[in-house]
């Protein structure tokens, strides 16, 4: 899709502001409501509650309705997006910690500067970006490794392992989203994939037998507005910004919110939900940075 060149800077900044900002907060507000409601269907209620609205409202402003082709696209992209990155985030933060959570997921860039390489071809494998890709290991390795005689506990590997393939996986889907046809209209592009997302984790927490046991009178008020948050903010705001970015900005430039949002993920969780900010978690935050900071700075072939 053709990249908008006259447009306000005041919306690329706010638009970049909401996808670190709010987003990084998201994470600590999983954490919160992962212990109360089962993971995948707790992802469902975010993502149908927001996906309803914002596509509801878009069809109450008149406008279009995706075409058949259009809803095929986003239910790739739902699928990628919201079943295989958001619900095993869901289900990691159970056994990880939202800063931790935040750090693994920061490998995104990394992938998306894979995907650039062999899905849109329009970046090429140099020793720079080798040489980042391995730093990023390093620090994931750091993260997960029990031999290592650092403070703090490793992350769980069966957390950590769903948690890389949610980063491939949204990677995939970053870079499909500017090849596969999608509305025009952003609103109604980031609404469909919502809806849609939430449609498919519905049916993957029934799958699971999620919804047996579960009593929404029993789920305190902490969750349901954590679920609140993740809803408006964190996903109609926030994923309607993401779309927007991506089709006005190169996905490894979109990319960089992921060595933003572990920062104010960590911080957040350190300061409001006590959690560990030992040498591992140092370590390792600053490796997968470092490796993300690299990727994003690095200049394209003319």
């Amino acid at each position: 899709m053709t990249l908008t060149p006259n447009r306000p800077a005041w919306k690329t900044l706010l638009a970049f502001a909401i996808i670190y900002f709010v987003w990084g907060s998201t994470f600590l507000a999983i954490r919160i409501g992962v212990h109360e409601v089962p993971p995948f269907l707790f992802a469902a209620m975010r993502f149908l509650a927001a996906g309803a609205a914002l596509f509801g409202w878009t069809l109450a402003r008149g406008e279009a309705s995706p075409t058949w082709k259009q809803w095929r696209s986003a239910a790739i992209l739902a699928i990628l997006i919201f079943v295989c990155d958001y619900g095993l985030l869901f289900w990691a933060e159970q056994r990880v910690p939202s800063g931790l959570a935040a750090v693994m997921m920061a490998t995104i860039p990394a992938f998306m500067a894979l995907a650039e390489i062999v899905i849109l071809r329009t970046q090429k494998l140099t020793l720079r970006l080798a040489i980042a890709l391995l730093i990023g290991l390093a620090g994931v390795a750091v993260l997960t490794s029990r031999s290592l005689n650092l403070s703090g506990t490793p992350i769980d590997h069966t957390a950590a392992l769903a948690m890389l393939i949610g980063a491939v996986t949204w990677a995939i889907a970053s870079a499909l989203s500017r090849k596969l046809p999608l509305p025009a209209s952003k609103a109604v592009s980031s609404g469909s994939q919502m809806l849609l997302g939430g449609i498919f984790l519905t049916i993957v927490a029934a799958s699971l037998g999620e919804f047996r046991g579960f009593h929404p009178t029993k789920v305190s008020a902490h969750a349901w507005l954590a679920l609140a948050y993740l809803i408006v903010p964190g996903s109609i705001i926030g994923f309607t910004a993401y779309v927007w970015l991506l089709h006005h900005e190169s996905p490894t430039k979109v990319g960089t919110y992921a060595y933003v949002n572990p920062v104010v993920a960590v911080l957040l969780g350190y300061f409001a939900a006590n959690e560990p900010l030992g040498l591992r978690t140092l370590i390792g935050t600053l490796c997968v940075l470092a490796s993300v900071l690299v990727i994003t700075t690095t200049r394209k072939p003319a």
